[in-house]
């Protein structure tokens, strides 16, 4: 049963429009994890898994997740956004004593659980997350600059990515916290 439904879910992530299908005939297909838990992640406090600590609800519909050319396109990029971040002279020191390991996984399912794909976030709330990092809004805004070149980099369209923006915008009063 359960290699059924692996082949089940790695065919829904060959064809992302499979997915909407499923849910249209009303089968209720469970949500996958992008990735899974690397062991190369740094131990955290334990805390309650939940979508709702994307902190954003998903688009509606496959419109978004086939946008930014699903899990492929989602993983190439969060880490190419990644790269980015942690290399900017403006806020390098920022990822400087992170685990990027999970930061790239939770980015990647935050990611693709808002733009829609069959995802499950497992990360933090934006608060938790970010509460000791004192951000600035300076901060902010090159790390959205830095998103918007890994999204034009990925060949995501502008109109889209204005959308997926809108969408994390109002996390940045939790983000922001000086």
């Amino acid at each position: 049963m359960r290699i059924l439904m692996l082949a089940a879910v790695a065919a829904l992530m060959a064809a992302p429009a499979l997915a909407q299908d499923a849910a249209d005939a009303g089968l209720d297909l469970p949500p996958i994890v992008m990735s899974t838990e690397h062991p190369d992640e740094e131990a955290v406090d334990p805390y309650e898994r939940s979508n709702a600590n994307a902190d954003a609800a998903p688009f509606e519909g496959a419109a978004m997740w086939e946008a930014f050319h699903g899990e492929a396109g989602v993983s190439r990029l969060v880490d190419d956004f990644v790269d980015r971040a942690t290399t900017d002279p403006r806020i390098s020191e920022t990822f400087v004593s992170h685990d990027l390991v999970r930061l790239r996984r939770t980015l990647k399912e935050q990611f693709g659980y808002i733009l829609g794909g069959p995802v499950t976030y497992t990360g933090r709330d934006m608060e938790a997350a970010h509460r000791d990092l004192g951000l600035q809004a300076a901060d902010m805004g090159a790390l959205v600059e830095i998103l918007q070149q890994a999204m034009s980099a990925e060949g995501v369209a502008f109109p889209a990515q204005n959308r997926f923006l809108a969408k994390l915008a109002p996390m940045r009063r939790d983000i922001v916290t000086r």
